[in-house]
């Protein structure tokens, strides 16, 4: 069973999303909160392995709650974030998303949407394609120069770069063993060594931080 816990300040819009997910039989709600603080106080009580998160809440709202979370005061080992938003472009998410959440999800998403991006988040993928993210981040980031790439990233292997790259570019460990003739076992050891010298934690921040730093095709 995945547990997830909402946090979110419309009580009609959660009660829909609870029943909508309960219905689902790898799935079930175990609370759900108000805003952030309460949030914060209810995964602590329940250790969800998803929270679906709103943006704009009083008391806490979203993005700080992320950062509480995924911060050097938050809990050990903090569960996947979701981010609910109304707006595709939210700057707000976007900076959620590199503190740390795993993407975002419209609010007027279909169940069967918000189903599957539960589903691929607990399995360790991020909800926006890559193309979404790179719209996303590259809002600010293109007008600028290219940066040159930071020294950690001078650090990984060639093969280690490739998977970097393909990583970035939305390839499954699947495709990318079949692209670089290694076993699927060795992608993801790659990946692993990828993420610890970048200290990156997941794809969606390995995707962020190549758009960041401009690094697809380098």
């Amino acid at each position: 069973m995945i547990t997830i816990v909402l946090v979110d300040d419309q009580e009609l819009f959660r009660g829909g999303v609870r029943v909508a997910l309960d219905a689902q039989p790898d799935m079930t709600v175990v609370g759900e909160a108000s805003d952030g603080l309460e949030g914060l106080a209810m995964i602590a009580r329940t250790k969800p392995d998803i929270v679906l998160l709103d943006m704009r809440m009083p008391v806490l709202d979203g993005l700080e709650t992320v950062r509480t979370l995924y911060g050097p005061e938050g809990p050990q080992d903090p569960p996947r974030v979701i981010v609910l938003t109304t707006f595709a472009l939210d700057a707000a998410a976007a900076t959620a998303i590199r503190a740390g959440a795993s993407g975002f999800v419209l609010k007027d998403a279909t169940p069967a949407f918000l189903a599957a991006a539960v589903r691929a988040v607990h399995a360790g993928s991020a909800v926006l394609a890559p193309d979404e993210l790179g719209q996303l981040f590259g809002l600010d980031v293109e007008k600028a120069p290219a940066p040159p790439p930071p020294p950690a990233f001078r650090t990984l292997t060639a093969r280690e770069r490739n998977v970097f790259d393909l990583a970035a570019r939305g390839f499954s460990n699947t495709e990318i063993a079949t692209r670089e003739f290694v076993s699927e076992s060795t992608v993801k050891t790659h990946i692993s060594n990828v993420l610890a010298k970048l200290e990156l934690r997941n794809r969606v921040q390995l995707v962020v931080y190549a758009h960041d730093n401009r690094l697809l095709g380098r």
